[in-house]
Protein backbone atom coordinates (compact mmCIF):
# COMPACT_ATOMS: atom_id res chain seq x y z
CA UNK A 1 0.00 0.00 0.00
CA UNK A 2 1.39 3.31 -0.74
CA UNK A 3 1.67 6.26 1.91
CA UNK A 4 -1.17 8.37 0.19
CA UNK A 5 -3.27 5.36 1.06
CA UNK A 6 -3.04 6.16 4.40
CA UNK A 7 -3.15 9.77 4.83
CA UNK A 8 -6.43 11.33 7.02
CA UNK A 9 -8.03 13.73 5.13
CA UNK A 10 -9.53 16.57 7.69
CA UNK A 11 -11.28 20.24 7.34
CA UNK A 12 -7.99 21.98 9.42
CA UNK A 13 -6.03 20.71 5.58
CA UNK A 14 -7.39 23.96 4.78
CA UNK A 15 -6.65 26.33 6.96
CA UNK A 16 -2.62 26.15 7.13
CA UNK A 17 -1.27 29.85 6.46
CA UNK A 18 0.41 30.19 3.44
CA UNK A 19 -0.59 27.15 2.15
CA UNK A 20 -3.56 26.14 -0.03
CA UNK A 21 -5.00 22.50 0.34
CA UNK A 22 -2.46 20.63 -2.34
CA UNK A 23 0.59 22.51 -0.45
CA UNK A 24 -0.81 21.14 2.51
CA UNK A 25 -1.10 17.50 0.71
CA UNK A 26 2.50 18.15 -0.83
CA UNK A 27 4.20 18.49 2.85
CA UNK A 28 2.74 15.14 4.10
CA UNK A 29 3.13 13.18 0.70
CA UNK A 30 6.08 14.83 -1.10
CA UNK A 31 5.53 14.21 -5.00
CA UNK A 32 9.44 13.24 -5.57
CA UNK A 33 9.14 10.05 -3.26
CA UNK A 34 6.97 8.76 -6.51
CA UNK A 35 9.64 8.77 -9.30
CA UNK A 36 9.78 5.44 -10.62
CA UNK A 37 6.60 4.34 -9.38
CA UNK A 38 2.92 3.86 -11.06
CA UNK A 39 1.73 7.10 -9.50
CA UNK A 40 4.63 9.61 -11.12
CA UNK A 41 3.36 12.51 -12.82
CA UNK A 42 0.57 12.97 -10.33
CA UNK A 43 0.43 15.69 -7.67
CA UNK A 44 -0.62 14.86 -3.93
CA UNK A 45 -4.22 15.85 -4.94
CA UNK A 46 -4.04 13.87 -7.87
CA UNK A 47 -3.45 11.06 -5.95
CA UNK A 48 -5.89 11.22 -3.65
CA UNK A 49 -8.54 11.29 -6.12
CA UNK A 50 -7.20 7.88 -7.42
CA UNK A 51 -7.03 6.25 -3.91
CA UNK A 52 -10.65 7.04 -4.12
CA UNK A 53 -11.02 6.34 -7.41
CA UNK A 54 -12.54 9.49 -8.05
CA UNK A 55 -12.71 10.24 -12.18
CA UNK A 56 -12.99 13.98 -12.75
CA UNK A 57 -13.08 14.00 -16.41
CA UNK A 58 -13.26 11.52 -19.74
CA UNK A 59 -14.69 8.10 -19.85
CA UNK A 60 -16.79 7.09 -17.32
CA UNK A 61 -16.59 10.56 -15.55
CA UNK A 62 -18.04 10.31 -11.88
CA UNK A 63 -20.66 11.89 -10.25
CA UNK A 64 -20.66 14.78 -7.73
CA UNK A 65 -21.47 11.96 -5.24
CA UNK A 66 -18.71 10.09 -5.59
CA UNK A 67 -16.70 12.47 -3.69
CA UNK A 68 -19.17 12.18 -0.98
CA UNK A 69 -18.85 8.30 -0.29
CA UNK A 70 -16.69 8.51 2.50
CA UNK A 71 -16.19 11.24 5.22
CA UNK A 72 -12.28 11.25 4.12
CA UNK A 73 -13.22 11.74 0.25
CA UNK A 74 -15.78 14.60 0.96
CA UNK A 75 -12.58 17.09 2.41
CA UNK A 76 -11.23 16.90 -1.57
CA UNK A 77 -14.49 18.46 -2.79
CA UNK A 78 -13.89 21.60 -1.89
CA UNK A 79 -10.16 21.65 -3.99
CA UNK A 80 -12.08 20.32 -7.14
CA UNK A 81 -14.12 23.55 -6.79
CA UNK A 82 -10.59 25.54 -6.30
CA UNK A 83 -9.10 24.05 -9.56
CA UNK A 84 -11.89 23.99 -11.46
CA UNK A 85 -12.11 27.84 -10.90
CA UNK A 86 -8.10 28.70 -11.20
CA UNK A 87 -8.45 26.63 -14.51
CA UNK A 88 -11.54 28.89 -15.95
CA UNK A 89 -8.93 31.80 -14.88
CA UNK A 90 -5.67 30.31 -16.34
CA UNK A 91 -8.30 29.97 -19.81
CA UNK A 92 -9.19 33.48 -19.40
CA UNK A 93 -5.20 34.24 -20.27
CA UNK A 94 -5.30 38.22 -20.91
CA UNK A 95 -4.95 38.58 -17.32
CA UNK A 96 -1.63 36.66 -17.00
CA UNK A 97 -0.30 38.14 -20.42
CA UNK A 98 -0.13 41.57 -18.94
CA UNK A 99 1.17 40.99 -15.72
CA UNK A 100 4.88 41.79 -14.85
CA UNK A 101 4.71 39.42 -11.71
CA UNK A 102 2.58 37.89 -9.09
CA UNK A 103 3.13 38.65 -4.86
CA UNK A 104 1.34 36.33 -2.79
CA UNK A 105 0.58 38.15 0.97
CA UNK A 106 -0.79 36.86 3.75
CA UNK A 107 -2.81 39.90 4.81
CA UNK A 108 -4.94 42.61 3.36
CA UNK A 109 -2.88 45.52 3.42
CA UNK A 110 0.63 45.76 1.00
CA UNK A 111 2.85 48.64 0.75
CA UNK A 112 4.27 48.47 -3.48
CA UNK A 113 7.35 50.35 -4.37
CA UNK A 114 8.22 53.02 -7.29
CA UNK A 115 11.49 53.10 -8.80
CA UNK A 116 12.98 56.58 -10.09
CA UNK A 117 16.35 57.70 -12.03
CA UNK A 118 17.93 60.72 -11.41
CA UNK A 119 18.44 62.86 -14.24
CA UNK A 120 21.32 63.46 -16.50
CA UNK A 121 22.54 65.12 -19.56
CA UNK A 122 24.69 62.34 -20.34
CA UNK A 123 24.59 58.13 -20.41
CA UNK A 124 28.28 58.42 -19.82
CA UNK A 125 30.20 59.09 -16.29
CA UNK A 126 33.19 61.30 -16.21
CA UNK A 127 36.19 60.29 -13.91
CA UNK A 128 35.56 61.79 -10.75
CA UNK A 129 31.90 62.67 -11.23
CA UNK A 130 28.58 61.44 -9.48
CA UNK A 131 26.77 58.37 -11.16
CA UNK A 132 23.13 58.53 -11.21
CA UNK A 133 20.87 57.01 -8.27
CA UNK A 134 18.15 54.80 -8.71
CA UNK A 135 15.93 56.05 -6.27
CA UNK A 136 13.81 52.97 -4.98
CA UNK A 137 10.87 53.86 -2.62
CA UNK A 138 7.50 52.53 -0.78
CA UNK A 139 4.86 54.40 -1.98
CA UNK A 140 2.72 56.60 0.17
CA UNK A 141 -0.57 54.37 -0.45
CA UNK A 142 -1.18 50.95 -0.09
CA UNK A 143 -2.27 48.68 -2.82
CA UNK A 144 -6.45 48.42 -2.75
CA UNK A 145 -6.99 44.56 -2.32
CA UNK A 146 -10.39 43.99 -3.68
CA UNK A 147 -12.49 40.58 -3.08
CA UNK A 148 -14.49 39.26 -6.21
CA UNK A 149 -16.61 36.11 -5.85
CA UNK A 150 -19.44 34.39 -6.13
CA UNK A 151 -22.14 32.71 -4.05
CA UNK A 152 -22.42 28.58 -5.13
CA UNK A 153 -26.62 28.56 -4.60
CA UNK A 154 -27.56 24.91 -5.32
CA UNK A 155 -28.45 21.90 -3.00
CA UNK A 156 -26.90 18.79 -2.97
CA UNK A 157 -29.95 16.73 -4.16
CA UNK A 158 -29.52 18.80 -7.33
CA UNK A 159 -25.93 18.45 -7.90
CA UNK A 160 -25.23 14.79 -6.70
CA UNK A 161 -26.40 13.27 -9.84
CA UNK A 162 -24.71 15.75 -12.33
CA UNK A 163 -21.59 14.64 -13.76
CA UNK A 164 -18.16 16.21 -12.62
CA UNK A 165 -16.91 17.30 -15.74
CA UNK A 166 -20.25 19.28 -16.39
CA UNK A 167 -19.71 20.89 -12.91
CA UNK A 168 -16.38 21.87 -13.59
CA UNK A 169 -17.78 23.59 -16.85
CA UNK A 170 -19.63 26.00 -14.63
CA UNK A 171 -16.61 26.21 -11.99
CA UNK A 172 -15.02 27.86 -15.23
CA UNK A 173 -17.07 30.21 -16.26
CA UNK A 174 -17.04 31.61 -12.84
CA UNK A 175 -13.63 31.92 -13.03
CA UNK A 176 -13.59 33.11 -15.92
CA UNK A 177 -15.89 35.98 -14.69
CA UNK A 178 -13.63 36.29 -11.62
CA UNK A 179 -10.95 36.84 -14.24
CA UNK A 180 -12.40 39.35 -15.78
CA UNK A 181 -13.47 41.21 -12.90
CA UNK A 182 -9.66 41.38 -11.98
CA UNK A 183 -8.68 42.81 -15.70
CA UNK A 184 -11.37 45.73 -14.99
CA UNK A 185 -8.97 46.59 -11.93
CA UNK A 186 -5.79 46.17 -13.27
CA UNK A 187 -6.73 48.02 -16.34
CA UNK A 188 -7.40 50.69 -13.50
CA UNK A 189 -4.27 50.69 -11.92
CA UNK A 190 -2.23 50.74 -14.99
CA UNK A 191 -3.88 54.28 -15.92
CA UNK A 192 -4.68 56.05 -12.54
CA UNK A 193 -1.54 54.86 -11.24
CA UNK A 194 -2.47 54.69 -7.30
CA UNK A 195 -5.49 56.60 -7.71
CA UNK A 196 -4.35 59.90 -6.11
CA UNK A 197 -5.74 61.68 -8.90
CA UNK A 198 -2.24 62.83 -10.06
CA UNK A 199 -0.27 59.84 -10.61
CA UNK A 200 -2.30 58.65 -14.15
CA UNK A 201 -0.79 57.04 -17.02
CA UNK A 202 1.44 59.84 -19.71
CA UNK A 203 -1.52 60.26 -22.68
CA UNK A 204 -0.75 60.29 -26.22
CA UNK A 205 -3.76 62.59 -28.88
CA UNK A 206 -4.26 60.98 -32.24
CA UNK A 207 -6.64 63.19 -34.10
CA UNK A 208 -9.25 62.24 -36.49
CA UNK A 209 -12.00 60.42 -35.84
CA UNK A 210 -10.69 56.71 -36.49
CA UNK A 211 -7.84 55.01 -35.14
CA UNK A 212 -4.86 55.11 -37.88
CA UNK A 213 -1.66 53.12 -37.96
CA UNK A 214 0.05 56.05 -37.39
CA UNK A 215 -1.61 56.60 -34.08
CA UNK A 216 -0.11 53.36 -33.00
CA UNK A 217 3.60 54.24 -34.48
CA UNK A 218 2.92 57.42 -32.55
CA UNK A 219 2.25 55.27 -29.20
CA UNK A 220 5.39 53.45 -29.98
CA UNK A 221 7.45 56.32 -29.94
CA UNK A 222 6.23 57.90 -26.92
CA UNK A 223 7.02 54.53 -25.24
CA UNK A 224 10.30 54.69 -25.65
CA UNK A 225 12.81 53.52 -24.10
CA UNK A 226 10.26 51.06 -23.13
CA UNK A 227 8.95 48.26 -25.28
CA UNK A 228 5.90 48.46 -26.80
CA UNK A 229 4.66 44.92 -26.33
CA UNK A 230 1.57 44.56 -25.08
CA UNK A 231 -1.99 47.10 -25.84
CA UNK A 232 -5.20 47.01 -24.55
CA UNK A 233 -8.55 48.44 -25.70
CA UNK A 234 -12.41 48.23 -25.78
CA UNK A 235 -13.53 45.98 -28.42
CA UNK A 236 -14.86 48.38 -31.04
CA UNK A 237 -11.12 50.13 -31.38
CA UNK A 238 -10.07 46.29 -31.22
CA UNK A 239 -12.26 45.88 -34.24
CA UNK A 240 -10.51 48.78 -35.96
CA UNK A 241 -7.40 48.29 -35.51
CA UNK A 242 -8.40 44.67 -37.01
CA UNK A 243 -9.25 46.57 -39.93
CA UNK A 244 -6.53 48.24 -40.55
CA UNK A 245 -4.48 47.20 -44.09
CA UNK A 246 -1.24 47.33 -41.95
CA UNK A 247 -2.71 44.67 -40.16
CA UNK A 248 -3.82 42.52 -43.16
CA UNK A 249 -0.31 40.80 -43.74
CA UNK A 250 -0.28 37.14 -44.22
CA UNK A 251 2.05 36.54 -41.16
CA UNK A 252 -0.26 38.38 -38.48
CA UNK A 253 -3.80 37.01 -40.13
CA UNK A 254 -2.42 33.61 -40.06
CA UNK A 255 -1.49 33.88 -36.22
CA UNK A 256 -5.25 35.29 -35.59
CA UNK A 257 -7.23 32.74 -37.44
CA UNK A 258 -5.03 30.15 -35.97
CA UNK A 259 -4.89 31.37 -32.20
CA UNK A 260 -7.60 33.47 -31.78
CA UNK A 261 -4.79 36.13 -30.46
CA UNK A 262 -3.87 39.51 -32.17
CA UNK A 263 -0.17 40.35 -32.82
CA UNK A 264 0.74 43.55 -34.10
CA UNK A 265 3.27 44.32 -36.96
CA UNK A 266 5.22 46.38 -34.63
CA UNK A 267 5.68 43.16 -32.11
CA UNK A 268 2.83 43.78 -29.67
CA UNK A 269 -0.01 41.31 -28.36
CA UNK A 270 -3.57 43.31 -28.25
CA UNK A 271 -6.16 41.95 -25.65
CA UNK A 272 -9.46 43.57 -25.17
CA UNK A 273 -10.66 45.32 -22.16
CA UNK A 274 -14.25 45.83 -22.13
CA UNK A 275 -14.20 48.24 -19.12
CA UNK A 276 -12.16 50.84 -21.36
CA UNK A 277 -13.58 53.75 -22.25
CA UNK A 278 -14.18 53.94 -26.61
CA UNK A 279 -11.39 55.50 -28.64
CA UNK A 280 -8.79 54.46 -26.43
CA UNK A 281 -5.49 51.93 -26.38
CA UNK A 282 -3.55 51.22 -23.58
CA UNK A 283 0.10 50.67 -24.54
CA UNK A 284 2.80 48.95 -21.80
CA UNK A 285 5.36 47.20 -21.53
CA UNK A 286 4.61 44.43 -19.85
CA UNK A 287 7.88 43.16 -18.19
CA UNK A 288 7.91 46.37 -15.89
CA UNK A 289 4.75 47.84 -15.69
CA UNK A 290 1.80 45.91 -13.13
CA UNK A 291 2.20 44.21 -10.38
CA UNK A 292 -0.38 41.89 -8.85
CA UNK A 293 -0.84 41.39 -5.19
CA UNK A 294 -3.13 38.37 -4.12
CA UNK A 295 -3.61 37.80 -0.64
CA UNK A 296 -4.41 33.84 0.17
CA UNK A 297 -4.73 31.56 -3.06
CA UNK A 298 -9.08 31.16 -4.42
CA UNK A 299 -11.17 30.64 -0.89
CA UNK A 300 -13.92 27.87 -1.16
CA UNK A 301 -16.26 27.95 2.13
CA UNK A 302 -14.67 24.36 2.43
CA UNK A 303 -17.20 24.03 5.93
CA UNK A 304 -20.38 24.08 4.02
CA UNK A 305 -18.85 22.28 1.19
CA UNK A 306 -18.06 19.37 2.84
CA UNK A 307 -21.17 19.17 4.99
CA UNK A 308 -23.29 19.16 1.74
CA UNK A 309 -24.98 22.57 2.47
CA UNK A 310 -24.28 24.14 -0.40
CA UNK A 311 -27.09 26.72 -0.64
CA UNK A 312 -24.58 29.77 0.34
CA UNK A 313 -21.19 28.66 -0.32
CA UNK A 314 -18.98 31.51 -1.32
CA UNK A 315 -15.62 31.16 -4.27
CA UNK A 316 -13.64 34.15 -4.08
CA UNK A 317 -10.38 36.06 -4.26
CA UNK A 318 -8.72 39.10 -2.75
CA UNK A 319 -6.19 40.79 -4.83
CA UNK A 320 -4.90 44.69 -5.46
CA UNK A 321 -2.98 45.90 -8.77
CA UNK A 322 0.05 48.42 -8.40
CA UNK A 323 2.24 50.12 -11.45
CA UNK A 324 5.42 49.44 -11.06
CA UNK A 325 6.78 52.14 -13.76
CA UNK A 326 4.67 55.32 -14.58
CA UNK A 327 6.42 55.53 -17.73
CA UNK A 328 6.25 52.17 -19.13
CA UNK A 329 2.79 52.67 -19.34
CA UNK A 330 1.08 55.59 -22.23
CA UNK A 331 -2.77 56.15 -23.02
CA UNK A 332 -3.48 56.79 -26.53
CA UNK A 333 -6.86 58.85 -26.91
CA UNK A 334 -8.02 59.09 -30.64
CA UNK A 335 -11.38 60.86 -32.20
CA UNK A 336 -11.62 63.22 -29.14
Amino acid sequence: MAFCDSIRLEKGMYTVGGKNFTQVLESVDPTVNYKGTELEGLDAYQRQLKRFDIKVSGTGCDMVEKFFSTTDSAVLFPEFIARAVRQGMAECDTLESILATTTKVDGIDYRAVSSTTDASETNSVAEGTTIRNVNVRTKEKLVSLKKHGRVFSSSYEALRFQNLDVVAVILKRIGADLANELLTDAVDALIKGDGSGSDNAGSVTGSGATITYDHLLELWEELSPYKLNTMLAPAATVKEILALSDMKDSITGLYFQGTGKVFTPMGASLFVAPSMDANQVLGFDKGCALQMVQSGDILVDYDKVIDRQLERATISITAGFSRLFKDAVKVLTYGA
